[in-house]
């Protein structure tokens, strides 16, 4: 029992710190934990946000490049129809990529861990950069077009694992400051692409391999430092069973906070759960315990992307354009947005744990959808600086909460056993809807002209008021305690179902309270 009185006396020695709710958050709030959300994002989700970008200021001399490889294969170029349709595979291949990607999170979550995926999935930002620097050398435009899909891949795989990963290391208190860094990261990929694109930097003929190609600098530092840190200890307890481990991790990430009340509450999520098995996409779909989760899920991933938010970065060139600004002036005008996207995401992550999940969703979507109203009354009356400010706003909007917390909440309605299914699911819906919207939203603004905006004028007020009327607040509650809100909504009382639990898992009933687990571990020990 040498652990478990280890792990009293350290308790004992900080009892005056963890009754003060000021001190418990500051002493929470680790460099530890601070430095492996900043190597997660940086890595990894800051990817994403850059390769959602960096085609935009390099895509003429792409399309020279590609007309040039083909007059020197067939002795004649391609025609402008041909040619935006190559171009526009390039684009789109990304999200195709993504949606592969975001079907395998949950083998590879379960098999190699949350930190383990990440650093495994490195390799692919390698082979990308390779094949996206090396393209103009071999004369190839099919190496651009495979290199855009494989970042896919790994966007579509970290844009899970990350919020995943970050949401079971962090304390309920901090869990959603640290749950939407992914999404500030997003934002400075988006701005660091828009910035390096510039003309005076890389968005000249000569640079666009290289512009391409940066994106294996971030993931040399990932590759380097993240694997020095602790795997996730909810995965290392539930999912491995490995105590000595969990113990470990909970210490690197907790410094001198009283870690035996959360090995406690893993305990409990585990006495809860019907399986400690991994359930699969099927089985979440069809499990009726987690039935209003999973619509949750189902209609915040979609809303994210079906707000207008694609289609407004589609269309924010031309609405400048109207407005009167200079054509060569446009591209630090879009410099600005990018800055403001930033800025709109640190007031997200930074105000989360003060007002909630709630209202940022309610309050983000619904500003989007008065702003997406608002360009459709500007276009009607050729108010072009009106367009100008409510374009500001939806992407304003859209940065301070429903960019960053459905991933979060993703990770917040779902116990262990459920939480990769989820990620797959909701991931697959998020790249799905993207690939749609880039692909419809061209033939909706033809037939419907100003109108269209009045679409994701719909679809965001919907979601505000799905949020307002179903979802719970999140904030500073364990995942049991999340899951009994949604029990009675389920139809299903939490205790009957914990009770179920035990009953199909002889083994957990055994595991009542930390000191059965210090046993265990005891047991291990004496057996080496």
């Amino acid at each position: 029992m040498v652990v478990a009185f280890a792990l009293e006396s350290h308790a004992d020695n900080h009892h005056v710190m963890a009754c003060s709710p000021s001190s418990r958050t500051e002493e929470s709030l680790t460099k530890s934990l601070l430095a492996v959300a900043f190597l997660a994002s940086f890595g990894s989700s800051m990817l994403y946000g850059y390769n959602l970008a960096v085609v935009n200021s390099p895509a003429e001399y792409i399309k020279a490049f590609y007309n040039q490889t083909m007059v020197a294969r067939n002795g004649t170029g391609l025609d402008d129809k041909t040619l935006t349709l190559f171009y526009s595979v390039t684009v789109s291949v990304f999200a195709i990529g993504g949606m592969v990607g975001s079907l395998t999170v949950g083998i590879l979550v379960t098999r190699f861990g949350r930190k383990g995926t990440l650093v495994r999935i490195t390799c692919l930002v390698f082979i990308a950069g390779a094949f996206m620097g090396f393209s103009r050398t071999f004369g190839s435009p099919e190496m651009i077009i495979v290199g855009r899909f494989i970042t896919g891949v790994h966007s579509g795989i970290s844009l899970s694992v990350v919020p995943m990963y970050l949401g079971e290391i962090a304390p309920k208190n901090l869990r959603g400051f640290l749950g939407l860094m992914p999404s500030i990261f997003i934002c400075l990929g988006v701005f660091i692409a828009q910035i390096l694109g510039l003309h005076e930097l890389l968005g000249k003929e000569e640079h666009w391999p290289l512009f391409l190609s940066l994106v294996v600098i971030p993931t040399m530092f990932q590759l380097m430092l993240l694997p020095w840190f602790p795997e996730s200890p909810r995965y290392l307890l539930i999912e491995k069973r490995n105590v000595h481990a969990t113990i470990t991790a909970l210490k690197w990430y907790r410094s001198k906070v009283n870690i035996q009340a959360e090995i406690e509450e893993m305990q409990e999520e585990q006495r809860s759960m019907s399986s400690v098995q991994t359930v699969s996409v099927i089985g979440l779909l069809k499990d009726r315990s987690v039935r209003w989760q999973v619509i949750t899920i189902v209609v915040v991933n979609i809303g994210m992307q079906l707000s207008g938010i694609d289609a407004i970065w589609f269309y924010t060139n031309t609405i400048f354009e109207n407005a009167g600004i200079p054509v060569p002036q446009i591209q630090y005008t879009t410099v600005g947005t990018g800055a403001i996207e930033v800025i709109a995401g640190c007031v997200g992550c930074f105000t989360i744990e003060r007002l909630g999940r709630r209202p940022l969703m309610i309050g983000g979507f619904t500003f989007m959808g008065i702003c997406c109203a608002g360009i459709t009354l500007s276009l009607m009356f050729q108010s072009h600086y009106i367009s100008v400010a409510c374009v500001v706003g939806i992407i304003a909007g859209f940065c301070i909460g429903p960019a960053g917390v459905p991933f979060l909440i993703t990770a917040e309605l779902f116990k262990q056993s459920h939480r990769p299914a989820a990620y797959t699911v909701a991931g697959c819906l998020n790249w799905l809807s993207n690939f749609t919207i880039g692909f419809v939203f061209p033939f909706l603004q033809m037939s419907a002209g100003a109108y269209c905006y009045l679409v994701f004028f719909g679809v965001c007020t919907a979601v505000a008021a799905y949020v307002f009327f179903i979802v719970p607040e999140t904030k500073n509650k364990t995942f049991v305690e999340i899951s009994q809100m949604f029990a009675a909504r389920n139809g299903m009382l939490e205790e009957e179902s914990s009770e179920l639990a035990v009953a199909n898992n002889p083994q957990l009933a055994k595991t009542n309270g930390y000191g059965a687990v210090v046993l265990e571990y005891d047991v291990i020990e004496k057996k080496k």
